[in-house]
């Protein structure tokens, strides 16, 4: 099993950076990727930002880049979603996920709100 928990969420301004963690325990971690989601109510959950943990290879959605940035440190069994130029409308739950082939793993989520 794994075991998934997201931190670093609050409030902020818009404009303002947060920095979310996502740390690993249990099994052997080595997932093919980590993602970072995101939720609102009443909407689907949205893939956000994905690191291959292997390569470091990274892919984001097209309404964060170059505001967000996903990063890991396989030492620490830890990936990051560092959150620059926040707006109101990236107020969400966020949500990590580790990428294995036969099933995923999801943390329980961090809440983000970004006030106008």
């Amino acid at each position: 099993q794994v075991q998934l928990v997201e931190s670093g969420g609050g409030s902020v301004q818009a404009g303002g950076s947060l920095r979310l963690s996502c740390a690993a325990s249990g099994r052997t971690f080595n997932p093919f990727a980590m993602d970072w989601y995101r939720l609102a109510p009443g909407k689907d959950r949205d893939l956000v930002a994905r690191i291959m943990w292997i390569t470091g290879n990274t892919n984001y959605t097209k309404s964060v880049e170059g505001r967000f940035t996903i990063s890991r440190d396989c030492a620490k069994k830890t990936v990051y979603l560092q959150m620059d130029s926040l707006k109101p409308e990236d107020t969400e739950i966020y949500y990590c996920q580790a990428n294995y082939a036969v099933r995923n793993y999801w943390g329980r989520g961090t809440q983000v709100t970004v006030a106008s």
